[in-house]
């Protein structure tokens, strides 16, 4: 038996406890500290899964000098948060504070850079996708109005007021030219968020202006960053030193992202400005502005009936009704 590192992270249903499962696997020499790195890295997972119920479960393997297999399974049960309460309830305020970082977004820097971080790959996707495979789908501007009864979306055929004026819009959209009538939506008491379909998937991701533009801003941030902490980027990497062991050379790349991390935490007193100010302008900008192209992505007004829609106060996805698992009994 050879030896050889692992490193998987999946997060399936498990249906017989009905939970999420987050699993985290290390393989090769797995000691004490690998172990405390995976438990670290379950908490950040487990973090994003705040409002569901779910298990952390860290497995680590090694092979001793007589080829024995040592295994150590370690787990961890976490209840959930409670959900969101009704709207107009008296623990609105308390509830607000255990959910979704959006829901913060208003009065907390510090809640702007998580969730601005929290979806950076989804602005990496959009920013990268060619303009014709991005649309703008129109959603209620109150971020009041989407409140949620459970886990962190609100599905969109149960917010009465998106529908409603999306009825509306449609009824006045004829004729109209695409930049008037995101003129009139927006006046409307619409706000249309970017989307896209993730490439191989049936899955749509979408954000708002705002969101899109804390997600820019973050991003250059970041890249700035990553430009002063040396072999961080694949490209100013090195050639691999045959003489390191596969260990040492894992322990090099752990040190290069607490550099970075720790570079990240120290500008975070710098950062809370910049991307208040990137937050509160990326309203009134264009896309073709925030994209940095010529070209408008285009108004979806009519929909998508295979499309089962969610949204968060500043984000957006859709999956494909059909490719949904069929409902248990």
């Amino acid at each position: 038996m050879t030896r050889s590192r692992i490193r998987r992270r999946s997060c399936p249903l498990h249906e017989t406890e009905e939970l999420y499962w987050l699993i985290e696997a290390k393989g090769g020499d797995v000691g004490l500290r690998r172990l405390r790195e995976g438990w670290a890295q379950l908490a950040s997972g487990s973090k994003a899964l705040g409002a569901y119920g779910h298990r952390t479960i860290l497995v680590g393997a090694s092979v001793r000098p007589d080829d024995d297999l040592f295994l150590t399974i370690d787990h961890d049960l976490h209840p959930g948060q409670a959900p969101l309460a009704p709207a107009g309830s008296d623990t609105d305020d308390e509830a607000a504070g255990l959910g979704n970082l959006e829901d913060r977004l208003g009065d907390s820097d510090d809640a702007l850079i998580g969730a601005a971080r929290a979806q950076m790959l989804a602005y990496l996707a959009l920013s990268s996708a060619p303009v014709s495979q991005l649309r703008t789908v129109p959603v209620a501007a109150d971020r009041a109005s989407r409140r949620r009864r459970s886990g962190l979306t609100t599905p969109l055929e149960d917010d009465s007021l998106t529908l409603a004026l999306r009825a509306d819009a449609r009824g006045a959209a004829t004729g109209t030219e695409q930049h008037a009538l995101r003129v009139g939506i927006r006046s409307m008491g619409l706000d249309d968020f970017l989307s896209c379909r993730i490439p191989g998937t049936e899955v749509h991701l979408g954000m708002s202006r705002k969101l899109f533009a804390a997600c820019e801003r973050l991003h250059e941030e970041d890249l700035a960053i990553a430009r002063r902490t040396p072999g961080l980027r694949a490209e100013d990497q090195p050639p691999a030193d045959l003489e390191l062991s596969d260990e040492a050379q894992e322990e090099q790349r752990l040190t290069q992202r607490r550099i970075f991390r720790e570079q990240q935490e120290e500008a975070r007193p710098r950062l809370r400005p910049l991307l208040r100010d990137a937050y509160e302008r990326g309203a009134a900008s264009d896309w073709s502005d925030l994209l940095r192209r010529p070209q408008e992505p285009e108004l979806d007004l009519e929909g998508d009936e295979s499309l089962l829609e969610a949204a968060t106060p500043e984000t957006y996805v859709a999956v494909s009704r059909y490719d949904l698992p069929p409902a248990r009994a």
